[in-house]
């Protein structure tokens, strides 16, 4: 007979299905919206902006769960009762994870948190119901998915060898597909192409059924530690024995014995509870006692400090080039300034023993780590060209001693981490360039006007000093302690590299980074063949040089101890990529690049443990010395191969950046292990704590994120329009820029921006404009005005094609343009990009260039004699030629004037302006109604030059093309006020920002024909 106080038996519920009625509540909210809303709405969710069905046949997640009855409410009732399960999901991956020894589990529950609410607010609040809300939660989830994914995969137990893989292969996934969604949503919303949105719909479905087998991997973990709620009755009985049997508890069965897995169960016993992980006693009464919040976050807060403090010594060392090459750019030769290259090779003073010992102590640090910092940031404040030189030349010093005490001082514990925050530093440099439109904010030929953020720069380094100074000395063993590497104190072991080959290796990669890494777009630049896009866009695609070097980076930090990165096979690959990039353009071309970049990132660490063994053996002051000397000998080389005209030996280098490529891998391969030549060398022993490698690999996550945030905000989102369509007015300019350098030694790309805007221009051509190059900071010179004033950018002939450069914007529409290379036999290589504009329904051609020298007479002629031949071949067809021209007006052969105007079949913008040496305008094919010559103001050398021209209607030619009929003069007054240039450009009103009108002191201005076809 049963007992009238038996107890019901326990009930039971396993963790993971909880986990899998999420996986289930999720699909099937997402899957009964898409199939409901096919069936009943079908043309209406396919339809965007742009175009509709059948153009556009798959619907955007958006248009799905958001816009139409009844399958927004389907979904959104699904999504209501699954988020029980979801907060479910992330309290419980919290308290299997937990352990009192991390604050990790604690700030992923916080990020589960957060992710889920934003969840919540993109799908209950539509793009119908707020665009921007919904946006910007979508986005947010996103980002703080980077943390979930990464920081949950980094927690998982090792044996949990299913949920591991599943998470990898799903986070990878789900990263790498943001990228090709960004790039058809650009082509929607920007270029406007029916089906791209089709195409970017793939990818957002498949973001989401990504995001959802993600988070399905915590069944698979609740399973391995068999997680369940365990209900001994559900209703309250009196006894003791029931109020105990009455508690829920969370029991985990866990057969592994490994402290890694931290899954802490709760036994009752009366009225105590043991808490008990693996086994372990931690309770209150039996446990250490926690340490302090600060004390648990003081590892973060000490490698964020080290994270700034790399990339302002990137900063510095980057800064000291563009910074230089003001002085020979305006010489036109060797000015002699470039000795402060030299002051690089400060670390040979840690020769000195009494100067090393200083340097290796923590006050030497922290003074070497403020000179370069304060005097290389705050050099922005000093106007004098030449004095900011000498300042950043004494900053570069300090950094390099400060640098050679970091890397080569450290113990062989640290040598993996300090590799691994040095190459995050270089990172985080090259993202703030992406940030800022080309320019790093801290640089000294910035400030508040031109971009700059020094002042924040330099407080930041206060509070970074300011922990570095105060952080506790680390445990008193060889593996942790900051020594010099002297003979004396570390005795050469016999398999040691020698010095030399290792310092070779080292001043090749930093080479290596700093030319073709320090700016996301340069490989781009590498890559670019003009119009129509086959290849990456630079403000576009740059987040994929990020997304390369932190994979390089990522992979370093994983595998810090392998061998792979020093075989002779690795390099091979690294080789290999760089022969693409090199011989190959477009997609090709960049993908070999992107190689490139993995290749010398995920190699810091093991060249950089090289140097140091070969600093203990040879000592660290010569060690780095000559690296840097290695260095600068690059950078005078990459110089050489385009300034032939100036630089001594420059014929012997020009159109040779192959070789200077293949020297550079030549020097990083002495790092790997050659079977003949350091076989017998010791193997290295890099070793990175858990807690580094976790912080490193978030860190990647978040920068690769920013990244790709950065280039959707910078991303505009309306096509270039022409200011004045309905006059089918056309204003050109032709504009040498000087490498963006202004007359004060600072960027320029702000003062050309005010120009051209006020202005108004449709076309600009701008020389002396690539600056994809070490001695021009690596960057580019058209993102401010692109942006901002909104241009399609052909950036002319790369880096590797040894030009100073060419640049058209264009508020038309580029149909087709072809880069050229001007005949040079004897001189410096002339750029011309022949491109075909849409201008109102017309093609018209439209040639860019930039000619020789007046001291190299044949190249001018091969070159006149050539854009010549580009122009006569469309003719009678519209023609607009922006050129650098060295000849006076009306020259005869062979200079170039005659050969280009007769030959070329055009017309001078204003034959009578005989005051002119460089800069010429023709046309054919339009009809001029005006020319203006405006002042440089402190820009540059040279004036802006500008046409303005009216395009026939489709169809129509020019009416009368008689010199009679194009020199009838006229009044602004006589002519439409939407033809008039700025007044506050006059002399007479004192200009504006140092411009005005000159030589004419006022626009010139010429009447249409009367039976003009407008």
């Amino acid at each position: 007979m049963a007992s009238a106080t038996a107890k019901p038996k326990p009930f039971v519920l396993h963790a993971s299905t909880l986990a899998r009625a999420h996986t289930y509540l999720a699909f099937a909210a997402f899957l009964s919206a898409l199939v409901v809303g096919c069936a009943l709405h079908y043309k209406k969710i396919v339809k965007n902006g742009v175009a509709g069905y059948p153009h556009e046949w798959f619907p955007s997640v958006s248009a799905t769960i958001g816009d139409w009855y009844p399958e927004r409410n389907i979904f959104q009732i699904l999504i209501a009762i699954n988020s029980g399960p979801r907060f479910a999901l992330v309290a419980l991956q919290y308290y299997l994870h937990r352990t009192p020894s991390s604050s990790i589990p604690g700030f992923l529950l916080l990020i589960g948190i957060l992710r889920t609410l934003s969840c919540g607010g993109w799908v209950f609040i539509t793009s119908s119901d707020d665009h921007d809300v919904h946006d910007v939660l979508m986005i947010s989830y996103i980002v703080l998915n980077l943390p979930w994914m990464f920081g949950s995969l980094a927690c998982t137990p090792l044996e949990h060898t299913a949920s591991r893989r599943r998470r990898l292969w799903t986070s990878a996934t789900f990263f790498l597909s943001i990228l090709p969604m960004i790039y058809f949503f650009v082509q929607h919303k920007v270029h406007r192409i029916p089906g791209a949105y089709t195409r970017y719909s793939f990818f957002e479905w498949g973001l989401i059924f990504l995001d959802i087998f993600y988070d399905s991997s915590a069944e698979l973990d609740f399973k391995a530690a068999d997680l369940k709620f365990t209900i001994g009755s559900l209703v309250g009985g009196s006894t003791d024995t029931d109020k105990i049997a009455n508690q829920a508890e969370v029991e985990t069965v866990n057969p592994s014995a490994d402290v890694n897995v931290h899954t802490p169960s709760v036994v009752s016993a009366g009225d105590e509870k043991t808490v008990t992980t693996n086994g372990k006693d931690i309770s209150p009464a039996k446990s250490t006692p926690k340490p302090s919040l600060f004390a648990s976050i003081r590892p973060t807060v000490s490698f964020i400090s080290d994270l700034y403090l790399s990339y302002i010594y990137w900063s510095v060392y980057t800064s000291l080039t563009p910074t230089l090459f003001y002085f020979s750019v305006w010489e036109l030769g060797i000015a002699g300034h470039e000795l402060s290259l030299l002051s690089t090779l400060s670390p040979m003073l840690l020769g000195i023993p009494p100067f090393s010992s200083w340097a290796h102590t923590r006050e030497g640090r922290t003074i070497l780590h403020g000179l370069s910092a304060f005097v290389g940031l705050g050099a922005y404040a000093v106007k004098s060209p030449f004095v900011r030189l000498l300042l950043v030349a004494f900053a570069n010093a300090s950094a390099a001693v400060g640098a050679a005490v970091e890397w080569f001082g450290a113990g062989e514990g640290e040598v993996a981490y300090r590799a691994l925050v040095t190459g995050l530093g270089f990172l985080v440099s090259s993202l703030s360039k992406h940030a800022n439109h080309g320019n790093n904010p801290v640089w000294p030929i910035v400030n508040e006007w031109s971009g700059g953020w020094n002042k924040t720069g330099m407080a930041l380094v206060i509070l970074a000093l300011f922990e570095f100074t105060c952080r506790p000395d680390p445990p008193a063993t060889s593996s942790t302690s900051t020594t010099p590497p002297t003979k004396k104190t570390a005795p050469r072991p016999t398999s040691s590299p020698h010095w030399f080959p290792a310092s070779l290796a080292l001043g090749g990669l930093i080479c290596s980074l700093h030319s073709l890494l320090s700016d996301p777009t340069t490989l781009i630049a590498w890559a670019w063949t003009g119009y129509p896009l086959s290849g990456p866009v630079p403000a576009l695609h740059g987040s994929l040089t990020h997304v390369a070097q932190a994979l390089g980076l990522a992979l370093a930090a994983f595998l810090p101890s392998s061998g792979v990165f020093t075989h002779p096979l690795y390099l091979a690959f690294g080789a290999a990529s760089g022969y693409i990039m090199y011989a190959y353009k477009d997609w090709v071309g960049y993908a070999g690049g992107l190689c490139v970049a993995v290749f010398l990132m995920s190699i810091i660490p093991a060249v950089w443990a090289r140097a140091r063994e070969a600093a203990l053996a040879g000592g660290a002051g010569k060690t780095a010395a000559m690296a840097w000397l290695v260095v600068c000998v690059y950078d005078v080389a990459s110089t050489f191969t385009v300034a032939y005209a100036f630089v001594p030996g420059g014929e012997y280098f020009r159109e040779r950046t192959d070789l200077v490529l293949l020297s550079q891998f030549a020097c990083i391969a002495l790092a790997f292990r050659w079977p003949r030549i350091n076989a017998n060398a010791r193997s290295l022993k890099l070793t990175l704590p858990k807690r580094a490698q976790f912080m490193i690999q978030y860190t990647l996550a978040v920068l690769t994120t920013v990244s790709l945030l950065v280039t959707l905000y910078r991303t505009p989102k309306m096509p270039p329009q022409p200011h004045r369509p309905a006059s089918r007015i056309v204003r050109a300019g032709i504009w040498t820029v000087h490498f963006g350098i202004d007359n004060e030694g600072r960027d320029s790309q702000r003062l050309m921006r005010d120009l051209i805007g006020d202005m108004e221009l449709d076309v600009v051509g701008l020389l002396e404009t690539d600056l994809h190059r070490v001695v021009f900071g690596n960057r580019d010179l058209t993102r401010v005005m692109a942006e901002e004033l909104g241009f399609y950018v052909d950036i002319g002939p790369g880096p590797n094609q040894h030009t100073w450069g060419a640049v058209l914007l264009s508020k038309f529409p580029i149909i087709n343009s072809t880069h050229h290379l001007l005949p040079s036999p004897d001189g410096e290589l002339a750029p011309a990009i022949e491109a075909y504009l849409d201008m109102f329904g017309t093609p018209v051609k439209v040639i860019v260039a930039h000619n020789g020298q007046e001291e190299t007479p044949l190249d001018r002629e091969l070159q006149s004699t050539e854009l010549a031949r580009m122009m006569s071949s469309s003719y009678p067809d519209p023609v607009i030629f922006l050129g650098y021209v060295v000849t006076k007006p009306h020259a005869r052969r062979p200079a170039p004037y005659e050969i280009m105007v007769t030959d070329g079949k055009v017309h001078d913008i204003d034959q009578d302006d005989i005051d002119r040496w460089c800069e010429y305008i023709f046309y054919r094919g339009l009809y001029r109604t005006s020319y203006a010559r405006v002042s440089r103001g402190i820009v540059t050398d040279t004036e802006l030059q500008i046409g303005q021209f009216v395009v026939p209607r489709p169809g129509t030619s020019i009416s009368d093309d008689s010199r009679e009929a194009r020199y009838i003069r006229s009044y602004k007054e006589d002519l439409p006020e939407d033809h008039w240039f700025p007044m506050p450009y006059y002399p007479q009103l004192g200009g504006k920002n140092g411009h005005q009108y000159h030589v004419f002191n006022t626009p010139l201005y010429y009447k249409l024909p009367e039976d003009a076809s407008l």
